[in-house]
Formats: C-alpha cells, sequence, structure tokens
C-alpha cells in the first residue's frame, strides 16, 4: 500500500497512454514509486484539498510539483491550476502543464493563472522521456522550494 506522505509528484492525467509513458520515463530514475495518479480534475482538488474520497488526509503534506494535463474529463485543467493558483495553501507548489495543447490561448491563459512551466508532449516516446526526465530532475532535484 502507498503512503501518501511519500508522493512528490502529482500527475492528473485521463489519458492512460500518457500515464504509462510518464511512468516507464521515471522508473528509469527510481521516481516512479512517489507519484500519484489521478484521472481528472475533481481528483486532483479532492486530493490537494483532502475532500471527499480523500477526506482525512493530511493536507500539510503535499506533493513537490504537479503534473496537470489541460484536457480532463470535468474540471478542466485550468479550473484546477486556477483553484491550486488562488489558495494560500496550495499556490507555491510548482505546477506544470503536460498537454498536446499548443494553443497560444491556453499558454496565455495558464501563465496569467500563475502556471510554472508549460510543456507541449512531444509525440516520439524516446523525446517524451527524455522530456519527462528532464523536468522531473529539475523540479525535484533542483528546484528550491519555499519551507
Amino acid at each position: 500500500m502507498e503512503h501518501l506522505e511519500e508522493v512528490e509528484i502529482l500527475l492528473v492525467e485521463e489519458n492512460p497512454n500518457d500515464v504509462e509513458l510518464i511512468l516507464r520515463a521515471l522508473s528509469k530514475h527510481n521516481l516512479d514509486k512517489k507519484v500519484r495518479v489521478l484521472k481528472d480534475g475533481a481528483e486532483a482538488l479532492d486530493y490537494l484539498f483532502g475532500t471527499n474520497s480523500y477526506a482525512g488526509r493530511d493536507i500539510n503534506v503535499r506533493p513537490k510539483v504537479i503534473f496537470l494535463d489541460l484536457r480532463l474529463p470535468g474540471l478542466d485543467g485550468l479550473e484546477v491550476l486556477r483553484k491550486v493558483k488562488s489558495d494560500e495553501q496550495t499556490k507555491t507548489i510548482p505546477v506544470v502543464i503536460l498537454t498536446s495543447s499548443a494553443d497560444q490561448r491556453d499558454i496565455i491563459e495558464s501563465y496569467q493563472l500563475g502556471v510554472n512551466s508549460y510543456i507541449i508532449k512531444p509525440v516520439s516516446f524516446d523525446e517524451f522521456a527524455d522530456t519527462v526526465s528532464k523536468i522531473t530532475m529539475y523540479w525535484l532535484l533542483l528546484n528550491l522550494p519555499p519551507n
């Protein structure tokens, strides 16, 4: 059973193929065990704020980074980003949009809402794996978050 306090990466992605690719890329660096995968925006907010099926979770234990797709069923990634960045408890968690959308409106709105990085998913597996590895290494090992 996973210990929730060990989650370092919150991956909010509904596409099972992309989830598998991301986890495979992370497993090369033994980082796949500290990932919590959530399939939609509502579940992501429940997890972060300790509501519904995550009631009782220690919300003071936060992920080091959130990888967030924009195209999610129900509550989309922009709404999740808006909520995360507008709340005092979660606004300092780095959020990386990892999406297939190159739409300028999505990019502009994401940055206006406070996204820390916007990355378009590469098409080839090797490029995708390399990109995921690089952003993970940066956010988990190089970035210095506030206490």
